[in-house]
This record gives structure tokens, C-alpha cells and sequence, in this order.
């Protein structure tokens, strides 16, 4: 029955999985502004709050990922998608169930297991439905669930968590992923592996040899390099601007969860789907500019954020912020669709998992521990508001350093795309 239901669209693939990465990523940033009642709840410095919403969540994601996505590159992708999809949104129920500050880390911890079996694969399946030359716009599509789940996680999770307690916040967002998951092993065919591709083989490659085929490409070195710590950035920054607004300008958790999630979502869609489109077009022509792009915008952001984020008054410190995303976040859609055009079709759902794996451990795992344990060393000097604001400026300076990486890859990406193609 359920066969027969399934379709090979690409864009209701790419609709439905868009949707799930997005759940996935409500469920992942909704702790960003319940951690704020949960602080006081449990008694948690800023350095435990980094914790809470970085390293717990990567312990174990990143380590199952990879043994995942080794059976994605064999089996059937969209089962493990939608038994992954359900597992974390169990698991995020669980976190409205806990007592203490222990519980909530094995629980978050059991998140992270849930996205490591569902989200490895979605790429990987992407890619199948999509040709090489419309592969930048796709995954910006597919990543547009990270500012579109910023701001549902964000804003709507403050706002149950204001009104009806953060328990009742956790407990909602576990429905949206189990009907999703529903959906996914209803209604999306598995996609032939390669169809667009000339890699036709059945043979899967190692896991060495993926892993070769990620640092033994120039591009692809610097690619990794610059993403990793642009992802810490991100990640740092986002775990911390609500409690920004709540401590330095007395926001309410609902006006701070509201405005920390537009903050990072609309800006951060037009991004994403601009730099996929842009880079697109200029890089049919010149290959560089899928990573001049996104470095020449990292290298935008860098100042005007940390400009923005130590203003006194909370006017200008939001616009230049809003003005900021606009420029952060070109790099993601960009940067997860050359790195599928790198690799063979046999490779992409394990080198996705080993992406995810140093984006999770330094980037969602480091990030938010950065800016907390800077927090906590500035706070005794400067005061809490103003120690935290300084900390996020300081991460944020280190987009120069992850735009200069995108500016290397630039020097060799054509020639390394034509290899890979070639091999």
C-alpha cells in the first residue's frame, strides 16, 4: 500500500525533507531559548548552558552518524530517514519530562541520536533527484530549515514556554516530526543513486576513501576549514542572543525568543537562498565563485556584527544584526552542494555524516561553550549583559578567519571539480 503512495518528484522529496530538516532543527534550537527558564530553574552558569545546547547535543551525533550513513550508502534512505525523524522527536519529549540537569543531558544526548540516523541521508537523496548544475539552489533549499527552524524553535517555543511552562514547549514540538516521519516512509520514492552523475558503480567506497576525497582535494580542504569554524560562529552566537536581550534590555522570554528567532531566520532564508541562486548562476561559468561568494560575505559580516552586537541601545543593535545574517549565512547552501558535486554518488550520505561530525563536535559542540565560558570570564569585569555581548563579539571576529578559507578554496575549486567529475 504504502509503495504504491510513493511518488519520484524531486520537489515533493525536497519539500518534505526540507520540512523534516527543519523540525529536526526546532527541536535542536528550541533549548537556545528555553535554557533561559531552565538556567534559573536548575542553576546553571553560562558555561553550562553552552554545554546544554552544544556539546551534549554532539557527543553521540556525531559518532552514530558516520555508522549510519555507512548502511544509507547500501540501504534504503528514506526508512532510516523517517526512524530517525521519530526517534529524536521522542527524545525531545523526554527533555519535558526531566527533573534535573543530568536528565536533560542524556535526553538532549538522545536528541542528537535521533538526528544522526535521520538527517545524514537527506542530502545524499537530494543530490539523486537533482542534476549537478541545480544541485547549489537545491541544498539551499534543504537548508533553509536552519533559519526557518531558528525562528519557529525561537519564537514559538519562548511563547509556549512563557505561557504554559518549558516542559509543555518540549512536549508540542515532538508532534510535527512524528507526522513527518509518516510522511517521509509514505509518500517520497527512493531515488536511483547517481542517476545525474557518471559514477554508475555498485561498489561503495570506503570509508578511508571518502575521507581522502574530502581533505585530498585543495578546495575541498579549505572548504571544510572555513564551514567548520563559521558553523562554531553560528552556533556560538545564536545559543546566547536571547539571553542578551533578556539580561541587557530586560526582555521577556517570549519578546526574546521572538526576536532572537527572526534574527536568525528571515535574514538568514534570504541568504541561504540567495547565495545558492547567485552562485549558481556565476559558477557556471567561473567554479571559483562558489567559494568567492560566500567568503567575500563572511568577510562583510564579521565587523558589521561585532559593531552591532555592543551597541547600548536595542534598535540599532537589532537592524545591524538583521544587516549582518544577510551576509552569515550565504555560505550553507553553497557549500553542502559543492561538496556533494566532490564527491561519488556512493559517498555523499557517508561524507555528509563525517561533515556533520566536525561541524557537530567543534562547531555546535565548541560554539556555544566558547561564547559561555568568555561570558563567564567578562561578566565579573564588564557585568552579565555587557560581558556576554562582548564575548559574542570576540567569536564573531573569527568569520574573518573563516572567510579567508573560502577564499583559498576559490584559487582551486575549478580544477578540482573537473577532477572529481573526471574520476
Amino acid at each position: 500500500m504504502a509503495a504504491s503512495m510513493r511518488r519520484d518528484s524531486p520537489w515533493l522529496a525536497l519539500t518534505l525533507l526540507t520540512a523534516i530538516s527543519t523540525v529536526g532543527f526546532i527541536d535542536r534550537i528550541v533549548m537556545n531559548v528555553l535554557a533561559v527558564p531552565i538556567q534559573g530553574e536548575f542553576q546553571l552558569s553560562d558555561t553550562q548552558v553552552g554545554l546544554l545546547t552544544g556539546f551534549a547535543f554532539a557527543v553521540l551525533n556525531v559518532a552514530l552518524g558516520i555508522a549510519i550513513a555507512r548502511y544509507a550508502e547500501r540501504g534504503h534512505r528514506l526508512s532510516l530517514i523517517a526512524i530517525g525523524t521519530l526517534l529524536w522527536s521522542l527524545a525531545t519529549a523526554a527533555c519535558g519530562m526531566v527533573t534535573n540537569w543530568v536528565q536533560l543531558l542524556l535526553a538532549r544526548i538522545g536528541v542528537g541520536v535521533g538526528e544522526a540516523v535521520g538527517l545524514p541521508a537527506t542530502q545524499s537523496v537530494v543530490s539523486d533527484y537533482f542534476p549537478p548544475e541545480r544541485r547549489a539552489t537545491a541544498m539551499s533549499v534543504l537548508l533553509l530549515a536552519p533559519p526557518v527552524g531558528a525562528f519557529l524553535g525561537s519564537a514559538g517555543g519562548s511563547w509556549i514556554g512563557q505561557e504554559y511552562g518549558w516542559r509543555t514547549a518540549f512536549l508540542i514540538a515532538t508532534i510535527p516530526g512524528a507526522l513527518l516521519a509518516l510522511a517521509a516512509w509514505a509518500f517520497i520514492a527512493e531515488p536511483p543513486r547517481g542517476r545525474y552523475d557518471a559514477e554508475q558503480g555498485t561498489e561503495v567506497p570506503s570509508l578511508g576513501s571518502v575521507f581522502r576525497r574530502l581533505v585530498g582535494l585543495a578546495s575541498a580542504r579549505q572548504l571544510l576549514a572555513g564551514s567548520t569554524v563559521a558553523s562554531m560562529v553560528g552556533f556560538g552566537l545564536n545559543s546566547f542572543m536571547a539571553f542578551l536581550l533578556v539580561r541587557k534590555f530586560d526582555f521577556s522570554l517570549a519578546e526574546a525568543g521572538l526576536f532572537a528567532g527572526l534574527l536568525a531566520s528571515l535574514p538568514g532564508a534570504i541568504s541561504v537562498v540567495a547565495g545558492g541562486r547567485l552562485a549558481d548562476r556565476l559558477g557556471a561559468s567561473n567554479p571559483a565563485a562558489y567559494a568567492r561568494i560566500p567568503g567575500l560575505c563572511l568577510l562583510v559580516a564579521a565587523p558589521i556584527y561585532m559593531f552591532a552586537i555592543t551597541q547600548d541601545e536595542v534598535t540599532p543593535l537589532l537592524v545591524l544584526v538583521f544587516v549582518a545574517a544577510l551576509f552569515q549565512y550565504t555560505y550553507l547552501g553553497v557549500t553542502f552542494g559543492v561538496f556533494q558535486n566532490l564527491l561519488h554518488p556512493r559517498m555523499r550520505a557517508t561524507g555528509s555524516a563525517l561533515l556533520n561530525t566536525v561541524y557537530g563536535l567543534i562547531g555546535q559542540g565548541l560554539g556555544p561553550l566558547l561564547v559561555g565560558g568568555l561570558s563567564d570570564r567578562l561578566a565579573p569585569e564588564f557585568g552579565g549583559g555587557n560581558g556576554l555581548a562582548y564575548a559574542m563579539a570576540i567569536t564573531a571576529a573569527l568569520y574573518l578567519w573563516a572567510g579567508t578559507h573560502y577564499l583559498l578554496a576559490g584559487r582551486h575549486l575549478a580544477g578540482d571539480l573537473a577532477s572529481a567529475r573526471a574520476t
